[in-house]
């Protein structure tokens, strides 16, 4: 391909690559709130107009690879935790934030209200869990 195909095709690429790096979908390292611990590898994903999160791999070399979420109270109670859905529902709500849905912490089977928010051009997301007046963030950082 002549030089001049390239530099158009990659002029033509870049805003959609921009945006896909924009959102929350993709394939992430979650990090837990401590900051440093790595947990798992969770894939975002957009269905019907949601997204949705699954965790693909647990990273915790303590953790036990064949867990259940035993203390979930829904429909992934005794699920495998690898593949277990934890982010359903979630919508934009404009200025590059995601919220109306809710995360799954499989550790103690409860559900947060969330909002997720792309940082850092992209390469990392803040996920925010909600109990009432009460949250916590962790940051996520992009694996692809």
């Amino acid at each position: 391909m002549p030089p001049m195909k390239v530099l158009f095709a990659a002029a033509l690429l870049s805003p959609v690559l921009a945006f896909a790096q924009a959102t929350p979908v993709g394939l992430w390292k979650t990090i837990d709130d401590d900051g440093k611990t790595e947990k798992s590898l969770v894939r975002i994903s957009e269905q019907g107009g949601t997204l949705v999160g699954s965790i693909d791999k647990l990273l915790d070399p303590k953790a036990d690879a064949n867990a259940k979420c035993d203390k979930c109270k829904d429909d992934r109670k005794d699920k495998p935790v690898v593949g277990l859905q934890i982010i359903r529902g979630v919508k934009a709500d404009g200025e590059g934030v995601w919220g109306h849905g809710e995360i799954l912490d499989p550790n103690n089977g409860k559900t947060y209200r969330t909002r997720l928010k792309p940082v850092d051009g992209g390469k990392k997301l803040e996920m925010r869990g909600y109990i009432g007046p009460f949250y916590r963030t962790q940051t996520w950082i992009r694996v692809e």
